[in-house]
Formats: structure tokens, sequence, C-alpha cells
């Protein structure tokens, strides 16, 4: 058998070195950057190679380094795990392990590398085979899938592309480069580039091979703003309409609700309450009241919208709820987490209403500490529904709204604001973080197509809103913990030493000191020194990264952004499902029960299913967001504008436009012409001309030079290092300033956004 003794030793060293697992010839074939048509001679090479005792194969065709069989047959007898997969972006998984019934702990999760994820999808349940040699740049446990017992889904959302002969379609949301052929389409109304929904009864191989799916739905162009909205909704497995049995279900408890105040209810009909939310919102789930007491104390009167006398437990509405655990926010639409009819009407505290409600009812010091905590079911009547421009506006002219608003509505806020400023001092005195990133608001017109984006404000008057609701969350907690109950908190882990050490090492690259990491205190200060500065955004974004994402779980292990030792969800029951959960337990305290907890196994799954949907949420938004982005700068190609270096690599850099709030890829032959070089140190490009110097931070006058919808990637041009050598920003953009903060957000249907906390 002839070889090329240069393919050979190619093959050889990549097997060899330290980077390399376990794969087959056509992978070995593409980490080469090889053409296509070499693979047979890899194939056969690699073949002469196992021959010549150069390589070896294991199970599967894996080709491995010689002497790792044994190692590999040593494997096939470690223990077997199964679980539900979550893979990450970079191609590596984690496999949640599948508990016993009477497990209370939760599991350890598996780490699953790259080449060992085989052909399992995100959310499959699979089974994989634990290895002795772990990680140890990881810790924990590592496995390699062996097989996938049940898939999460057999329909995706896909682009139609014909090519010759073959109908192909290339899957959304995948880690699939290549698409899966869908045979015959004739009768079809199909075009190239169309978007269908796709049923796969063979899936393909880890390098994508061998795929064949069934087109079972036509969406249609992906030029039709909708489309893209049901192509999302498709992708992400999101509900489109509620099931009939389900709105008769809301329907009967509208027919039955009918504003008297029953006995078991506190009447604080007479008590001064007002609403804050976005001016064109729809249903309001908190009020709020204070009053200034005795001893220049304070009693802050929370009250939430007690969803759960609407939705009994176990019924059809709390199952259809449970699955859905979450409402969807989506730039057009908003996919509730129950009917309207319980959401935006029974539920709502609108004003001049009686409306039921869950209060807490907290009393403060004058200083902002908590003397008492009472949670209790009421009955409230708004007296004034406000917005939070009207409330912005308040806080700047007092005189002005004065005459509009009357005294006693201003008084009030005027209470409010004194005291939830003091408690944001006392919550950033104990080390709470602020690490939210702007987030986008797109601007549509009336025919749901992007007219503009700008980022969300957090203006004074939803810090008010969400100082209150912050310690309405943790004073239920704390109130169960001191009962020593199980529930369903909203926990933050510590970041991990090793993320801290990266983090730190950014910052000193770029000039910030970032000594003792591990004292939340050092990590406050650092977000202080860059607010309103270029580097604010990357500052923000390297801090998020290091720290670990809030999840919903039984074990009290605290929220490390918040500094609090005791937080659940409790303020949010119409969009979120744990909420509904902390109200069903008030609820049976008061009727009498003294154990109202779940059994530990069934809050940990409840958890896990909760976290689970509220991540496939926030992925369904952004992805929605950044298409609808892209198709917009795909009309405004050549358009130039302003922005901020947000990210430097070896090969180019990103920015992200001040106005236009879209990050997009410079490469380095867009740059300057120039023999660059990344310096670690700073994150920044070095040219040897002068002014060809890149560095994080970096304000500059970018084009937009290219859209790529597939692989939904936006590419700028530089034309200038500074507003001053460029044109002025003319990107079409009518927006006005944003006032919906990160403490709410709607969309123009009305559905509302907290924080994440």
């Amino acid at each position: 058998m002839e070889v090329s003794s240069e393919l050979a030793d190619a093959i050889v060293r990549y097997v060899h070195s330290p980077e390399y697992r376990p794969c087959k010839p056509k992978q070995i074939m593409q980490a080469l950057e090889l053409e296509d048509e070499q693979y047979r001679e890899v194939r056969r090479t690699v073949k002469w190679l196992v021959l010549q005792g150069q390589l070896d194969y294991a199970s599967n065709h894996l080709v491995i380094p010689p002497g790792e069989v044994h190692a590999t047959k040593r494997r096939q007898s470690s223990p077997l795990v199964r679980g539900i997969f979550r893979l990450a972006q970079a191609g590596f998984g984690f496999i949640r392990q599948e508990g016993t019934g009477e497990q209370a702990a939760p599991l350890e999760d598996v780490f699953v590398p790259e080449p060992y994820v085989a052909d399992a999808f995100d959310g499959d349940f699979v089974e994989a085979r634990l290895v002795t040699n772990r990680s140890r740049s990881r810790g924990g446990m590592e496995g390699h899938i062996e097989r996938v017992i049940k898939r999460a889904t057999r329909q995706f959302s896909g682009t139609f592309r014909k090519s010759g002969q073959e109908n192909l379609v290339l899957l959304d949301g995948t880690h699939l480069k290549h698409p899966i052929s869908v045979g015959d389409t004739r009768g079809l109304p199909l075009k190239n580039d169309d978007k269908v929904v796709v049923e796969v009864v063979q899936f393909p191989e880890r390098d994508g091979s061998g795929g064949q799916g069934v087109i079972m739905e036509v969406l249609g162009s992906s030029k039709n703003p909708a489309v893209d909205t049901m192509a999302v909704m498709r992708q992400y497995g999101l509900p489109e309409e509620f099931p009939e049995e389900v709105m008769a279900a809301a329907r009967e408890q509208a027919d039955k609700f009918d504003e008297s105040i029953p006995a078991d209810r506190r009447d604080l009909t007479d008590l001064l309450t007002l609403t804050i939310d976005p001016f064109d919102a729809r249903d309001f789930d908190d009020a709020i009241s204070l009053q200034a007491i005795e001893n220049d104390h304070w009693r802050l009167s929370v009250h939430i919208a007690d969803v759960s006398h609407f939705i009994p437990e176990g019924s059809i509405l709390d199952q259809d709820a449970k699955q859905r655990a979450t409402s969807v926010y989506l730039p057009d639409r908003v996919v509730p987490m129950i009917p309207e009819i319980i959401s935006n009407h029974l539920a709502s505290l609108q004003p001049d209403r009686v409306r039921y409600a869950k209060t807490v009812e907290i009393e403060f010091t004058g200083g902002g500490a908590v003397v008492a905590t009472q949670v209790y079911n009421s009955a409230i009547r708004s007296d004034c529904r406000l917005t939070y421009e009207q409330v912005d506006q308040f806080l700047d002219n007092p005189d002005l709204m004065r005459q509009k608003l009357g005294d006693a509505i201003c008084d009030q806020l005027q209470r409010m604001h004194t005291l939830a400023m003091k408690l944001r001092a006392r919550r950033m005195e104990q080390g709470s973080l602020e690490m939210d990133l702007p987030e986008i608001k797109i601007d549509l017109d009336s025919n749901g197509k992007v007219r503009g984006a700008h980022l969300v404000v957090n203006t004074e008057s939803h810090q008010v809103i969400e100082e209150f609701m912050l310690a309405a969350n943790q004073g239920v907690a704390t109130w169960f913990d001191d009962m020593k109950f199980d529930f369903l908190r909203r926990i933050h882990p510590a970041p991990e030493r090793r993320k801290l050490r990266q983090l730190a090492q950014f910052l000193k690259d770029i000039g910030i000191p970032g000594d003792d990491l591990e004292n939340r205190h050092a990590v406050r200060r650092v977000l202080k020194s860059v607010k309103n500065t270029p580097l604010d955004y990357a500052v923000n974004y390297a801090v998020l990264k290091a720290t670990n994402k809030a999840i919903y779980g039984p074990h009290r292990e605290g929220h490390y952004a918040l500094a609090m030792d005791h937080y659940c969800h409790f303020t949010s029951p119409i969009r979120r499902y744990p909420d509904l959960t902390i109200h069903r337990m008030v609820q049976k305290l008061t009727e009498g029960n003294k154990n109202p907890s779940d059994p530990m196994p069934v809050l940990i799954r409840l958890g896990h299913h909760c976290s689970d949907q509220e991540k496939n949420a926030e992925a369904a938004e952004r992805e929605l967001i950044r298409i609808k982005l892209l198709h917009h700068m795909n009309k405004n190609i050549g358009e130039t504008f302003e922005a901020v270096v947000t990210r430097v690599h070896p090969d180019g850099l990103y920015a992200r436009g001040i106005k236009m709030p879209a990050e997009g890829y410079i490469s380095i032959d867009k740059l300057p012409p120039d023999n660059y070089r990344f310096e670690r140190k700073g994150h920044r490009l070095e040219g040897f001309r002068e002014g060809n110097q890149f560095r994080l931070g970096d304000r500059v006058v970018v084009k937009i030079d290219k859209v790529d919808m597939q692989a939904r990637e936006l590419f700028y041009g530089l034309v200038s290092k500074d507003r001053g050598k460029g044109p002025k920003h003319h990107l079409k953009n009518k927006a006005k300033p944003a006032t919906a903060g990160t403490a709410k957000k709607r969309d123009r249907r009305g559905g509302k956004k907290k924080r994440k906390h």
C-alpha cells in the first residue's frame, strides 16, 4: 500500500499531540484542513498506520495512539450513568445525572468533552460511561456518551436549499455544520432559503453525515418578519396557543370571580396603593403601599397578584403553566405562561378594582434595616396607575407633577424614593453586584419590521420598584428559612476560583487592579471603576462570564450577586412558575398546614425544569433579537456609525454600535495595511505604523460590510479610528430614548419582564 509520507507524518503528529481527542478519519481530515476529495486518502493512510503499529483503532473506529486500546477496554468496564445532556455552544457538554426516587442531594454533573458527544443533541436523555482519566483542570467526573436513549425532540426548524438534484435543510440551533437530506419535495411551495419545519427520521453522525428528514411544514420566506418569529418558536419548542381545555378552565375562573372580599383576607382597599409600570402595560402584578410610622420607621407593603387563587394546584391550568414554566418575551409577541383572561384581567391589579393579593409587609428602621416581616392574603384597590416616565418626571420636577397628581400621591412617591435609595445603598454596602449588561430593545414598525434598536435604561423609577421587589423576595425566603421549610430558592453559587483567576488576569492585562476577587467587594470596586467608560461593556461581560448562572433549587446556597443568604422568587407569579409555588406555600400556611413543603426530590426536579425553561426562553429571545437586527443591518449595507471595541483577538476585533447596539466582527484584513501582532497585555492589536493600535474600549467608525444570515454573523469594515476622522452617524434609527429599564420590560403587546436575579 503506497501512501504519502508527508500526509502520514501529519496524521501521526496530530494524533500524538496533547490537544488530540479520539475521532474518526473524517474529523482528522477536517482538523488538518484538507479538502473533501482527500478523505479516501486519509482513510487509507490511517489504515496503513494502524498496520504499521503507529496508530490504533478504538471502538466505533475512533483513531487513537498505540497502547491506548487496553485503556479503552478498561473504560468499557467503567460504570454507566444516565441523564439529560446539555450541549454548550463550544461543543462540549454536561450530563445531569438521573437520581433515584429517594435522592435528596443533587448528583454531580458529568463533563463530556467535545469528541465524545457522539450524535447527542441538547436535551437528549443519554447513557455515558465514566472514565478514570479525569480532566484535572476541570475536576469532577468525565464521561463519554455511548448512546442516546430518548431524543428531546425530532422536529427542528431550518433553511431549505436545493443543491443539484438533492433537497437539503440546514437545521437551526444545532451543532451541525452540514445539512440533512429531506428527499422528494415535489408538490411543496418551496424556494431556496425558505424556512421549514423538519421531522428528523435518521439523526446524523457527529460529523454531520447521514442525516435524513421529512419536511412537515413550510413556514415561508426568511425575509418575512413573522416567519423569523415562527421559526424561532419552532426551534425552541415554544407553544403557539393555549389548548382549548386550558382556555375553558380560565373562562370558568372568570365566571366565578365577583370582587367580593372573603373573611380570610385582610381588607386593604382603603390603604393608598400605587402601581408603577411601563406606559403600554396590560397586566399589573405588583402594587406598593408605604407609610411612615412611629420611631421614624417605615411600613412597606408589597402586594403581589394572587395568581394561585385562580390556578388550583394540579388543575389543567396548573399542568399547562408548569410545563411552560415561564413567559417568553420575543420582540414582536409574548408567549404567556397563563392565559390572558387571568394574567390581564382576573389577577391584574387594575386601578379602582378590588383585586386579590399576597401581601408582604415589612417594617424597616429609618436607615433601612428590617425589623419584622409578615406575609398574608389581602384584598386591595389600586388608587392610581403610574408609568415609569411619570415617576421619573416627578423626581426631576416634583412641583410640576404635584399639580397633576395631587399631594397624597406625590408624598407617597417621595417616601418610596427615599426608602428605596436607602435600601439600595445598604445593599451595595453589603457587596451586592450589578452585573446585568444593558438589554437590547428592538423597535418595530406597524408591520413588524425593524426600524431601529436601543439599549434600555435603568432609571431611578425602575430602581425604586426593583428594591421593593428584592426586599419582598428576600423577606419571604427569610420567613420560610426561619421556619426551616424546604422551598424552591433562587440560587446563585459563588464563582469558581479558576474563573476568578482568569478574570483577574484579564483585568491585569487591560490595566485594571483586580486582586483578591474572591471578595465580592473587590469585584464591585472593579465594576464601579469602569461604569460609564468605554470599558464598561467589556468588563461587565468578562465578570458575567466568570460567574455562574442563577438557577432554581431547594438547597440553601445563597445568592452571590445579591449578597443574600435568603432569596427566592415571589413577585412575578403571572410569568414565573417558581413564584407560583411560593404563593401556594404561603396559602397552605394560612390554611393551617404546618408542613407546606414538597419532598426534596420533587423540588429538585422542578428546579431543574424551571431553570431549563428559563434558559430556553432567554436563548429564544436572544436568537430572535439577533436575527431581526441582522435583517435590519442587511438592508443598510455600507452605512457607517460609531462603535466601541468590545473584544480583541489575534485575527481581528469585535465592535458594538453606540446608537445601534449590534456587535460585529472586523477582520484583521479590514484594518489599515500593516503587520499586526496581538498583545495580550492591554488586549490590543499593535501595528508598526503610527496610529495602527486597536485596544479594548477604543472608539471607531465602522461600516456594515456583510451580513451572513445563515451563520447569523455580522461583519464590519473599519472607516476610521475615531469619530472626528469619519462620517457622522446616519444609520436610520428613529427610536426615542429608552425608559423601559431592566427592572421591567414590556413589548408591543404589553408583556413584562423583570431582572433575572
